[in-house]
């Protein structure tokens, strides 16, 4: 048998897996193949989304399930031994995973991370795999596991309920290093773990291994929510059955061995009300503490009582945002955490829902407002003279065209977006919550008329609201659509189909804004909820610049007063720029339950609120705002978008000669593209700004055109001066149909050297095929608009050395005529000729990928084998479209 003949599959079939086999490893429950362990990051454009490729290992083996010790990435007989190491190590690092392994059948090579001096890789023969025993005492130095106790706590089984469900492989890093921190002795340990990413889940499985293996035999859980510990009760932690109780009206019950507890429920006022003290102070071996950056670590909370009477207990706290101010500090109180998973992680990992920013500024926030002399409040009393700024709007002030703008922009951006996409609206406080839930009703009256229910005030005053509340965050339950809220919906809101988040409160602190961030990313796929927008009112986005925020957004749009947020969402869907995927550099193809605080409000402040002016008839508008970016790092890009750009490009490459030799070289085009955006070329927006000053419309041309109109109608024709014809058009002359029809926009247009050519694409667009087309690419955002097609290509070197730009078509016009395909049959130049109306249509990345073959218009050619038996073999196909792609690209510089 030649090795060099076979795949990496047939290795590993093989060679690999009899070889580890061999060695003594079970391959049903310590040998997993292919383990993908990411769900792969969620790519939005518009209300398109597209899954990226999932993180695969090719081998991970376990001590245990879910105690996994090893990797092993494979590679077919062509590579070295070595070839795979780099990968391996990286998924290891992911996976906290010490024994490294790569192999090509031959043997393998072995990067041990658990070694001190320079034997760190060697090179082992096929037969010569490590045993699990082996690999199992190198696990255990890793870990600093020395003793038979800690071993025994640390290598106790997880709990498996029967079902398919399994930890992600973050939960099983954060379960096995806070199992095996406490079976080393720790006794203060903190998790930290964004919104959505199943903190209950983790503390269950930690707490279940610790009462299994007897390291502890009395537990409590501390939250400061009723519906987080009914929640818990019912969840994950009903797997405890009798053994775990909810502590209730301050009775205490000592028989159980799991207690769940509201931290006011166990302490109060005065010494009666501390019903906690009914345990001895060594009753509980643990503590967990649910979201504990709310006031665990503060010297004087009463959670800190709780936990400085239990003091010989392990303490375990559970965050989403761990708290460091003057006065509190979670680092200092349990140490550095044991693990963290960001909210970018997750994002990336595609386990929580990116999103998009919508900035909004307003005049009178931007600019502050102070009255005119004599200017007289609601009630007619004189408002006092000074500028007030968005600290006191709503606050302090109240300027109802304020108040009914937000709403309007609101009810714009839905209208375009979805009028059932369930929002939450934040606040200043529970009067302009009140008054926000009036004008949206007022501006959604269709909708109010048919359920009243369709926009409501969530507030801990307003009980028609509060009882209300299951039915928002119900997936299959219609209404209410528009929650209008304060501070109690920013911390403990689980909403897994929020899609629309509004900040209209002023926001400064880290803690709360991450908090409000985790309200919009659970997915939901069932229901559709895969991503969610932001608008924000109050710039509290500048947050994204803080060196603590971890999650960046997928798209910051400021916007401009003329801006219609109605076609926010569909303008981005027209984008045609390669979205390209993080990991493979391939172009992608495009019961919640909401926690509320049980808080008691003491009634003489709802009795004496905040005195408040409320003034109208004040002019209130969206200022027209500056396009702003963020560089890769997550930082405000201060020079221009196209500066930014041309600096990164030329970092990289010298020239322009350095730059085509790259590109004409590489085997996929979408790889450079990936490289470029991974040192932070924002292709997107670069389109989008260098829009206005490519020169796409050349005189002298003929064009085929196609404009929409309002009513959703294409109108098409042709002309030779294009500019002069789509201003008639815009201005209702030109055709009695554009006369009569409301025109919306120039999507399409494309260049041709004739007349007759021109009119024979026109009269293509007029069939029922080329109409197909037309949707078929308006709906996959591939048609030309004003862009007239650019290459990256072309943007590339137009924006870094200053190279005038050609469109798709007129590259694809131009090999055409140099006709240079003549050494081919006539069935292969017809495939050529519609590869290059395919790259004319939708970009060079397409026809780089030979499954091009399957689709129209080459399955008319026969089937793919059969194309390429027209070139003579697959290489030679393979040659001919890197030919092609060499003719599209010459001339250049």
């Amino acid at each position: 048998m030649d090795k060099k003949t076979l795949s990496e599959r047939d290795i590993c079939t093989k060679f690999i897996t009899p070889a580890v086999e061999k060695s003594g490893w079970n391959t049903l429950t310590q040998l997993l193949e292919e383990v993908s362990f990411t769900d792969g990051k969620i790519y939005v454009r518009g209300r398109l989304t597209a899954r990226g490729n999932q993180k695969r290992a090719d081998y991970i083996l376990y001590y245990k399930p879910n105690i996994p010790i090893a990797i092993i990435e494979a590679k077919d007989n062509k590579h070295s031994v070595r070839a795979g190491i780099q990968q391996a190590l990286d998924y290891a690092q992911i996976l906290d995973i010490p024994c490294v392994f790569s192999s090509n059948g031959d043997g393998f090579l072995f990067h041990d991370r658990t070694a001190t001096d320079g034997n760190i890789e060697t090179e082992i023969g096929i037969d010569d795999f490590p045993t699990p025993e082996q690999l199992w005492e190198k696990y255990k130095k890793y870990k600093g596991i020395t003793t038979p106790t800690a071993e025994k706590i640390a290598s106790q089984d997880y709990y498996f309920d029967g079902t398919n469900r399994k930890p992600r492989y973050y939960q099983q890093i954060a379960v096995n290093r806070t199992v095996e921190a406490i079976a080393n002795g720790q006794n203060r340990i903190i998790l930290v773990m964004a919104t959505g990413t199943g903190k209950t889940y983790t503390a269950f499985q930690i707490i279940h291994r610790l009462w299994k293996s007897g390291a502890k035999k009395r537990i409590l859980f501390l939250a400061d929510r009723n519906a987080l510990i009914d929640q818990t009760r019912r969840g994950d932690f009903k797997h405890f059955k009798d053994k775990m109780t909810v502590v209730k009206h301050r009775q205490i019950d000592k028989s159980y061995e799991i207690y769940l507890a509201l931290y006011q429920g166990l302490s109060g006022t005065d010494e009666d009300a501390n019903v906690y003290k009914q345990f001895s102070p060594d009753f509980f071996d643990l503590i967990v503490i649910d979201e504990c950056h709310r006031g665990s670590a503060k010297e004087d909370s009463s959670w800190r009582e709780i936990l400085s009477y239990f003091k010989n207990a392990t303490h375990i706290g559970l965050t989403a945002t761990p708290k460091e101010t003057k006065e509190t500090s979670n680092t200092e109180y349990f140490g550095d955490p044991v693990y963290t998973y960001s909210l970018k992680q997750g994002i990336d990992d595609g386990f929580l829902a990116p999103y998009r920013v919508v900035r909004i500024g307003l005049n009178v926030d931007a600019e502050g407002w102070r009255p005119d002399q004599g200017k007289t409040d609601k009630d007619g009393n004189e408002v006092e003279d000074r500028v007030y700024n968005r600290k006191d709007f709503d606050r302090n002030l109240v300027i109802e065209e304020r108040t009914e703008l937000v709403a309007k922009k609101l009810t714009e951006f839905l209208k375009g977006y979805d009028r059932f996409a369930k929002t939450i609206v934040f606040c200043v406080d529970i009067d302009h919550a009140e008054r926000m839930r009036t004008a949206l009703a007022k501006l959604n009256a269709d909708l109010v008329v048919d359920n009243y229910k369709y926009v409501m005030q969530i507030t801990g005053d307003n009980d028609e609201g509060t009882r209300e509340l299951d039915n928002f965050i119900n997936p299959e339950e219609k209404y209410p659509v528009i929650a209008t809220t304060s501070e109690l919906m920013t911390t403990g809101v689980d909403a897994q189909t929020c899609k629309v988040i509004v900040l209209d409160a002023n926001i400064n602190s880290m803690t709360k804004f991450k908090q409000i961030i985790g309200r919009g990313t659970r997915i939901n796929e069932e229901y559709g909820k895969l991503y969610f927008t932001i608008l924000d009112f109050r710039n509290a986005t500048d947050l994204f610049a803080d060196k603590d925020f971890d999650g960046d957004p997928i798209r910051v749009k400021p916007v401009s007063q003329d801006t219609d947020l109605g076609n926010i969402i569909e303008d981005e869907e027209k984008d045609t720029t390669p979205i390209i995927d993080d990991i493979t550099g391939e172009e992608i193809s495009l019961k919640p339950v909401i926690r509320y605080p049980d808080v008691n409000i003491p009634t003489s402040i709802l009795a004496e609120p905040r005195k408040k002016v409320y003034v109208n008839n004040v002019d209130v508008s969206v200022l027209v705002s500056r396009e702003m970016y963020f560089d890769q790092h997550g930082k405000p890009i201060t020079t221009s978008l196209k500066d930014h750009t041309k600096e990164i490009i030329k970092e990289k490459f010298a020239s322009l000669d350095d730059f085509l030799n790259k590109w004409n070289t590489s085997d996929r085009k979408e790889a450079i593209i990936a490289e470029l955006q991974e040192q932070g070329v924002m292709v997107e927006a670069l389109y989008e700004a260098v829009n206005k000053d490519l020169p796409a419309l050349k005189e002298g041309r003929f064009y085929t055109y196609v404009i929409e109109c309002k009513d959703g109608s294409f109108y098409k024709g042709h002309t030779q001066d294009l500019r002069r014809r789509w201003e008639e058009h815009k201005n209702g002359y030109g055709s009695e149909w554009t006369k009569t029809h409301k025109v919306q926009d120039l999507i399409h247009f494309e260049v041709f050297d004739s007349r007759e050519e021109a009119i024979n694409r026109e009269d293509y667009f007029k069939t029922g095929r080329g109409r197909d087309w037309l949707k078929s690419q308006k709906e996959k955002g591939l048609l030309n608009g004003r862009q007239a097609g650019v290459d990256l290509f072309d943007l590339i070197c137009h924006v870094a050395f200053d190279q005038p730009p050609l469109t798709r078509q007129e590259r694809a016009n131009n090999v055409k005529k140099r006709n240079y395909y003549t050494k081919y049959g006539d069935q292969a130049k017809k495939v050529l000729e519609a590869l290059l109306d395919k790259y004319a249509d939708e970009g060079i990345t397409n026809i780089e990928n030979i499954e091009v073959l399957r689709v129209n218009p080459f399955d008319e050619f026969g089937s793919p084998l059969e194309i390429i038996n027209e070139f003579g073999s697959k290489e030679k196909y393979l040659q001919a479209v890197k030919e092609l792609e060499m003719e599209l690209y010459k001339n250049i510089g």
